[in-house]
């Protein structure tokens, strides 16, 4: 293996487990977040070499896998997968807690780029500006793509939920 397969591979172990969480919380399914991260990871490795720096590589990864769930909504049922006979083996999803399950619900209901807008903003911790970036909006729309949301959630929610 390669320099650069090697290095891939250091990256894609490091940080695919994160993406992958980021990927359940914007489509709510561990199957789907799993072929998300799989073409974000795709997209990223067949442009390696071009990437400059690699301190970009986690806004870059993030923009990639967000832009992917959002197209994912536009395609026809022709360009989706097909299921197959056999299932892959994969690890049980954790099993989570009561006011988990009531939040990923109405987080799942949430319009696609609002539900994007949230996951970076207060699951991933990034800045308004940050998110801008990897949306490839503006500020503002974040702001107000960020309060859309929340209202949305709020409504969607109808007992306390503790967020963890």
């Amino acid at each position: 293996m390669g320099d650069r397969d090697e290095a891939f591979a250091e990256y894609f172990a490091a940080r695919s487990a994160a993406m992958r969480s980021t990927a359940f919380l914007l489509c709510g399914d561990w199957h789907r977040a799993e072929d998300l991260v799989q073409v974000a990871f795709t997209k990223l490795y067949l442009r390696w070499n071009r990437v400059q720096r690699h301190d970009t590589l986690d806004p870059y990864l993030r923009k990639v896998l967000i832009r992917s769930f959002i197209d994912e909504g536009r395609w026809g049922w022709w360009r989706r997968e097909r299921p197959h006979d056999r299932q892959p083996e994969v690890a049980a999803a954790p099993v989570p807690s009561d006011d988990r399950v009531v939040l990923l619900a109405a987080l799942a209901r949430v319009p696609a780029r609002q539900r994007a807008v949230l996951v970076l903003r207060y699951w991933q911790d990034l800045s308004v500006e940050e998110t801008a970036a990897a949306l490839g909006c503006t500020a503002g729309t974040v702001k107000s793509q960020a309060a859309r949301g929340l209202e949305t959630l709020r409504a969607l929610i109808t007992q306390p939920v503790d967020a963890r």
